[in-house]
Order: structure tokens, then sequence, then C-alpha cells
């Protein structure tokens, strides 16, 4: 089947033309995975910002007041706190083993 393709090509030019064409789509395969790769750094990275922002949301409901509220969300190392506590490490592993290419 390789052999006739591409028909209008002379025999002795084939080897060249097919060589060529794999080529071509080998290229277009590592482009293809690269512009994947660079999607799924995107979702890992939406991923995480959205946990973490489910923590602060799921934190915040616990308090009452409005005031209590606002302190403790402005504090700096209580939002790097609900960072690293809020499990996106163990949610993006679980999850990125569907979105690799392998």
């Amino acid at each position: 089947r390789i052999n006739q393709f591409p028909p209008n090509t002379p025999a002795d030019e084939k080897t060249d033309e097919i060589r060529q064409w794999m080529n071509s789509v080998v290229n277009k395969m590592d482009y293809f995975k690269a512009l994947h790769c660079r999607y799924v750094k995107g979702a890992v990275s939406l991923l995480e910002l959205a946990l973490w922002k489910a923590k602060l949301d799921e934190k915040e409901d616990n308090f009452e007041e409005g005031r209590v509220k606002k302190a403790k969300l402005d504090d700096g190392s209580a939002r790097k706190e609900k960072r690293i506590t809020c499990g996106a490490d163990t949610v993006i592993k679980n999850v990125l083993p569907f979105l690799n290419l392998e």
C-alpha cells in the first residue's frame, strides 16, 4: 500500500517522498504533544487555584462575623497555610495520569 503513495511520483523518487511525508507527520505529532503539554500545565494550575479557593471559601463559611472573616483572609500566612492544606498535591497527583500522553 505505501508504494502506492503518492501516485504521481516516479518510482525512483518514492523513497524520498515517503521519508519527507514521515518527517512531516513526526513534526506535527511533536507540535501537538508540546501543545498538549502546555494545556495540561494550564489545567493543573487552574485546578490548584480552584482547590485553594474552595478551601478559602470553606474556612470563610465557618466564621460568623464579617470582621473576623476579613481579618483572617487578609493575613498572608493564613492564605499560604490554606494553599498548603487544600489538598491540591494529592488531587493533582491522581488526576495528572489521566491527562498525560503516554
